[in-house]
């Protein structure tokens, strides 16, 4: 294998895991916990309703659109505010994420993997844009 099919197996397999499990995640909300409870739930951190429905669409629409590669880079992006927000709920009960109310571990890699695929964009095998919408998408966030 070359370095340049290297770099493009490994931008799609971090591409793929972290799409995976951001649409689980969403999904799990979506099915499991329901939006009546994960708006429950944001609202026992304080956060108001629009947090959650916010959160579970950012999960749901951008792990589809990591998975497929269609804006990569820009999806990566927009997915930090939400893996960032994990973190900091996260931040009070310890690193191991195996801790009671789970540790910071995993959110901390899931932003660490965010900004990875923020740099490295799709890889191979991915969708790579949508025409209709590629004249409002600046040039550095199409991969």
């Amino acid at each position: 294998m070359t370095f340049e099919t290297n770099t493009n197996v490994g931008a799609t397999l971090a591409r793929l895991s972290l799409g995976v499990v951001l649409l689980a995640h969403g999904l799990l909300k979506l099915f499991v916990f329901t939006l009546p409870g994960t708006v429950a739930f944001f609202g026992s951190l304080d956060l108001p309703a629009i947090a959650a429905y916010l959160t579970v669409f950012a999960e749901v629409v951008g792990g589809v659109a990591i998975i497929a590669g269609l804006y990569t880079r820009l999806a990566a992006i927009l997915s930090l505010p939400v893996l960032i927000g994990s973190l900091w709920v996260h931040l009070g009960n310890g690193w191991l994420f195996s801790n009671e109310g789970g540790g910071w571990e995993f959110p901390a890699l899931l932003v660490a993997l965010a900004v990875v695929v923020a740099i490295q964009g799709g890889g191979a095998f991915a969708l790579r844009k949508l025409p209709v919408i590629d004249g409002f998408i600046p040039q550095a966030l199409k991969a």
